[in-house]
């Protein structure tokens, strides 16, 4: 009997629990991808990032049919679309991967009702995360996780199933079965708007997993943190659309320090995803209850506009937010520099900001994203107090690109200003100014907040919004 293979974030042939589960069961193999509405126009609709879903399922698709299958591509909404094609072929098995966000339940409670509506047996696999159920692991009070520490400790302790080998041969499409065709971004309605460094796919995946393992991650235990020499792994898009195995990286790491501060980034992944599950309105409203619809969020649409473009005269900020125009990516410590200033600077609601990112980021993933947002604006899991996480962008500067090489690389502008006026460049004596080309409000804007009255009244909103 024929089996579907349901691909949706997991777009890859290696350590594919889902794909070795439907190989196992004797028969035709039919592996498809739908195309949903709802996700590429939906409010996380993104360019950058559906370009890349699209070359990740060119380079599947190529994948296949080396192992004598092919990719099936469907447009459509998958509860309609998979069951017409489980009716026209008698599909008695279909096998997926599961997950966590609100939208993929709903949507797999749909699809499931009408499968088993026809007669059709659902399996569901693990693949997404290191372990194989994040969302299963629980406190000795049977309570979900809150904060990382303590679920990191748990997760370590947790049993690891064994990374699957990728198939030599797949059985071929049953003749009756089109596989159809990928569309162009523009007949999708989208459009790319920055210049990736990244193209898309299960085999630039790997490369870049193996250029990780073998060149940077010896220095990425003491480097992560340094904008300019930038040793990020550069994996997360890999890793949001499942063109590599989190269980397979993982368990290609040796012991060195470096290897386990990477395991630990790793474990944020599962973290998020672990609160998402359990905590689905997280998705949009604040964790905190004393912070849900108390605090009183800034409008300012010019301001959350200059932040969006870089332009807010800090120059970190605006290096880090033209870096994501730009290129769809943007380092670690610089999210979380930018997302301190929109929420605590500029006092607006980290929801916008959540918007923008998810936008653009080709690594755009819902559970990651709206748990770094809650985190830094100090309203989600993990709880600190408001000025633990209030971060000056002068400061962070200093200390995360101190010669200015990353923030010179996105702002042409301040190219010639010498390093001891980079993090503030406003405070430049006017000739000086002239003398690099750079003059505040003509080359460069000046700061939109002072950082300093800034930083107070943040913490005056929330404690207000604490006590109310």
């Amino acid at each position: 009997m024929t089996a579907l293979l349901w691909l949706r974030r997991d777009l890859r042939l290696h350590d594919h629990p889902a794909l070795r589960a439907a190989l196992d069961h004797d028969g035709p193999l039919v592996p498809v991808f739908c195309l949903d509405p709802r996700l590429l126009g939906g409010r996380h609709a993104s360019g950058p990032r559906t370009q890349f879903l699209l070359e990740c399922l060119a380079d599947l698709d190529q994948s296949l049919d080396r192992r004598g299958s092919r990719l099936v591509v469907r447009r459509g909404r998958p509860e309609r679309v998979l069951a017409e094609l489980a009716r026209d072929l008698g599909a008695s098995h279909v096998f997926w991967t599961a997950d966590v966000s609100p939208f993929a339940r709903r949507r797999d409670q749909s699809v499931r009702r009408e499968l088993e509506g026809l007669g059709a047996e659902v399996h569901v696999l693990p693949g997404l995360f290191v372990l194989d159920d994040p969302e299963g692991l629980h406190t000795t009070a049977g309570d979900p996780y809150r904060v990382f520490t303590p679920f990191h400790r748990a997760w370590l302790k947790c049993d690891r199933r064994e990374v699957l080998p990728v198939p030599r041969s797949l059985p071929a499409l049953p003749s009756a079965v089109e596989p159809g065709r990928l569309p162009p971004l523009q007949e999708l309605g989208l459009e790319e708007t920055v210049v990736r460094a990244a193209t898309g796919g299960e085999h630039p995946g790997r490369r870049r997993m193996q250029q990780f393992l073998a060149d940077l991650l010896v220095g990425y235990g003491r480097g992560r943190d340094d904008l300019g020499a930038d040793v990020s792994s550069r994996l997360s898009a890999y890793l949001h659309f499942g063109c590599i195995s989190p269980r397979e990286l993982e368990a290609r790491l040796p012991g060195d320090p470096g290897a386990q501060e990477f395991r630990r980034q790793l474990c944020w992944r599962d973290f998020y995803a672990h609160v998402l599950a359990h905590f689905p309105t997280n998705a949009r409203h604040e964790f905190q209850d004393r912070y849900r619809g108390s605090i009183r969020w800034s409008r300012a649409e010019r301001r959350f506009q200059a932040w969006c473009e870089g332009r807010t005269g800090y120059p970190l900020v605006d290096a880090a937010m033209r870096q994501l125009r730009r290129e769809g990516w943007m380092h670690n410590r610089a999210r979380l520099v930018v997302g301190s200033f929109l929420t605590k600077d500029l006092g607006l609601d980290w929801r916008w900001g959540e918007r923008w990112f998810m936008r653009l980021l080709i690594d755009g993933d819902e559970a990651s994203n709206n748990g770094n947002w809650q985190w830094i604006a100090s309203v989600g899991v993990d709880p600190q107090p408001p000025f633990r996480r209030i971060y000056n962008p002068a400061r962070q500067q200093a200390r995360f690109d101190p010669n200015g090489a990353y923030v010179r690389r996105y702002i042409p502008e301040l190219r010639d200003v010498p390093d001891e006026y980079l993090a503030e460049p406003w405070t430049m004596p006017e000739a000086l100014q002239r003398e690099a080309g750079c003059v505040i409000g003509e080359d460069y804007p000046p700061p939109i907040v002072d950082h300093a009255v800034a930083r107070r009244e943040a913490l005056a909103r929330y404690a207000d919004a604490a006590r109310s």
